[in-house]
């Protein structure tokens, strides 16, 4: 259901995706989004310029904090996912670390699910240990382990809606009550679903995150990230929150919940983490995920509608011992997926092959159309065994914790026919294991 069904005095979804943020260009009357290619910003005068710095006035100063063609894509994002603000950053990764940046302090904690992406589990388990800041893993089928791990130095909880690459179905409204009762926000990357699929800031999400590079995109051409603010938490109330209740230091005392209210922590994800951090999607960037994103409604259906009919195919396939897909009816995630994602239960799922890690290194090298390489929501259909490749960093028991064990392959259904998906496949494991 998309909002115009909802609420037919708003914009459809399809017609925010081409014009929400954008107007024809003032100087030129331009009706494409520039690419502003420029590093930094004419100011009016002195005071101009003082205004803008100690953030008094809206306006760009320097391309690192904000540029006019990313700032488009920001709007439209927020738009797409009915959120406040938004910040685009330079890669997925870096937008899980800008949302992150103004909870946590070191010897602050958050919670995550352990059904995640592998890079997600090794920057949350390894990399972020530098930062001092402490992740619990936890299984999200298990909503009293979830409150159990939640104790009072967690800052946020942390899931994806749509868990790559197992293609879990996340139960975000119970989960969420589980964040407010400890006054955390909830965090979910929402990259294999997209807003197209599911708007989880509706079900009680207050940040989601994006890896742009992957739906959103479309197309296998660029990277890049985005976290989106409901703008509905309450940092003030929660009292543990000090870089966006207390004072700021770098900004003359400036509090950032105080002076801007719904859209301070967007403003501190700029003003304070591009700023300091520096992960900065470029204006290119942003304008290729804008192209991709006019044509995120018409993408997502044909993914979709692609993704059922090749799960229906591998389920019954002799060499398959088990398919992963939420739309199959007889999968436990259905009954979520027909809940949170009505529009169709995404285009990235995993099956077991029969012979194990060996034989799902066979089909992965076998196939001729499907592309083998690590990423997924590409226009073509792309292919992985991750327990080899993206999970590869983690123990035998991560890996399957995570989905990822030694006999898994995860897809990512593209835009083709369907019956040429089929076809590669079912010679790709016709030969890896031969069933005469």
């Amino acid at each position: 259901m998309n909002e115009a069904t909802r609420n037919p005095t708003k914009p459809g979804f399809e017609t925010l995706s081409i014009h929400a943020g954008a107007q024809p260009d003032p100087a030129t009357g331009a009706r494409a989004t520039p690419i502003y290619a420029t590093t930094s910003y004419v100011f009016d005068d002195v005071d101009h310029a003082a205004s803008l710095f100690n953030l008094q006035t809206t306006g760009f100063i320097y391309s690192r904090i904000m540029n006019p063609t990313v700032a488009v894509l920001e709007e439209r994002l927020a738009a797409l996912e009915g959120g406040r603000g938004a910040t685009a950053t330079a890669s997925g990764h870096s937008a899980q670390m800008v949302a992150l940046f103004p909870l946590l302090s070191q010897g602050d904690e958050f919670v995550a699910s352990n059904k995640l992406y592998g890079g997600s589990i090794t920057q949350f388990g390894q990399t972020f240990r530098k930062f001092g800041w402490k992740v619990t893993f936890v299984d999200p089928d298990d909503m009293d382990a979830v409150k159990r791990a939640v104790n009072e130095r967690t800052k946020a909880v942390f899931t994806e809606c749509l868990a790559n690459p197992g293609g879990v179905v996340v139960d975000i409204e119970a989960m969420a009550k589980i964040a407010h009762a400890a006054d955390c926000p909830l965090i979910v990357d929402n990259t294999l679903a997209t807003p197209y699929l599911l708007r989880p800031l509706e079900w009680g999400a207050d940040i989601v995150v994006h890896s742009t590079t992957k739906f959103l995109s479309g197309t296998g051409t660029t990277i890049g990230g985005a976290v989106i603010d409901s703008g509905r938490f309450d940092w003030l109330k929660a009292g543990k929150y000090p870089d966006l209740a207390g004072p700021c230091a770098a900004y003359h005392g400036l509090r950032f919940y105080e002076t801007f209210g719904d859209m301070g922590y967007t403003m501190h994800c700029h003003a304070v983490g591009l700023r300091d951090l520096g992960p900065t999607m470029s204006p290119f960037g942003a304008w290729i995920t804008l192209l991709g994103v006019e044509t995120l409604a018409l993408r997502m259906d044909r993914h979709c509608a692609n993704a059922q009919k090749v799960a229906e195919f591998l389920q019954g396939h002799e060499a398959v011992a088990w398919v992963n897909y939420a739309g199959l009816p007889a999968n436990k995630y259905n009954k979520l997926a027909r809940k949170y994602l009505p529009n169709g239960a995404g285009a990235v799922f995993t099956f077991g092959v029969k012979g194990g890690y060996d034989a799902g290194v066979k089909v992965v090298q076998g196939v001729n159309m499907l592309s083998h390489l690590a990423n997924i929501g590409d226009s073509r259909s792309l292919i992985i065994h991750p327990a080899s490749t993206t999970h590869r960093q983690l123990t035998e028991e991560q890996q399957i914790a995570a989905g990822a064990g030694p006999d898994v392959v995860r897809l990512s259904i593209g835009l083709e026919s369907a019956r040429d998906i089929v076809a590669d496949l079912d010679q790709a494991l016709n030969r890896a294991v031969p069933t005469n």
